[in-house]
């Protein structure tokens, strides 16, 4: 396998083959069309964040041999663990649920955008990787977030520790402060998978600028090809 970081932070990842390419990674959009989470700065729901970073990774992953297998990209209503049942019966062998991430409300700051009352907050920025210590999987789930984290930073991106704050609504134990990597037990797309599993919160979009940065196609890209880069090894690993 070849590995090349272009001077914009993307990652081209060549020359796969084997057992990477029998590998299938189900790519859960996080939330959906009714329910779409957080609240970008500029008043974008999350859900479209997620779809777009989803689609992108799932064309990496595809362009290198790797099955992606979608998981609820229209964005209808679906139950948590629906998520999981519908990967395991597709068949994937690792599932990763993407999202894109916001702060407590104390941090926010209210600002109007086109006379649209709205709130952000500037003073996180990053991604975070999370696992769960109640899936069957849990060390392997352990090995490929801490991959994937060194593959963001690889392109120059940098987790974001407010998650391990302890506040109300954080306090999440971190598992690798350099990484990123939490460990959140309860999150039950991650405990009810029945394969190892991870959640992806990859910026911050009530981070003005953070925000503005991962609505690009360069970003999604740079997030892809470090997808990519953590899944293949993965497979590969032993």
């Amino acid at each position: 396998m070849r590995i090349t970081v272009w001077g914009c932070g993307m990652v081209l990842v060549a020359g796969l083959s084997g057992p990477a390419q029998a590998c299938a990674v189900a790519l859960d959009t996080g939330h959906s069309r009714d329910r779409m989470g957080a609240t970008s700065a500029r008043g974008a729901g999350e859900w479209f964040f997620n779809r777009a970073l989803t689609e992108t990774i799932a064309a990496a992953l595809t362009a290198q041999g790797v099955r992606a297998v979608l998981i609820n990209p229209e964005g209808g209503p679906i139950g948590l663990t629906e998520r999981t049942q519908q990967a395991a019966a597709l068949g994937a062998d690792l599932f990763l649920s993407v999202h894109h991430d916001s702060v407590q409300p104390q941090y926010l700051t209210p600002w109007q955008v086109n006379g649209k009352a709205l709130a952000y907050s500037d003073r996180f920025a990053g991604f975070g990787v999370f696992v769960s210590g109640r899936n069957r999987a849990f060390a392997a789930s352990q090995r490929f977030a801490a991959g994937l984290a060194d593959a963001l930073m690889a392109v120059r991106l940098r987790p974001s520790l407010h998650h391990a704050e302890p506040i109300a609504g954080e306090n999440r134990p971190l598992l690798d402060a350099r990484r990123g990597l939490y460990q959140y037990d309860g999150l039950v797309v991650l405990h009810s998978a029945p394969m190892p599993a991870v959640l992806l919160e990859a910026a911050v979009i009530v981070n003005r600028a953070e925000e503005q940065t991962a609505t690009t196609p360069e970003f999604r890209q740079r997030v892809a090809g470090a997808v990519t880069q953590a899944v293949t090894a993965f497979c590969r690993s032993p």
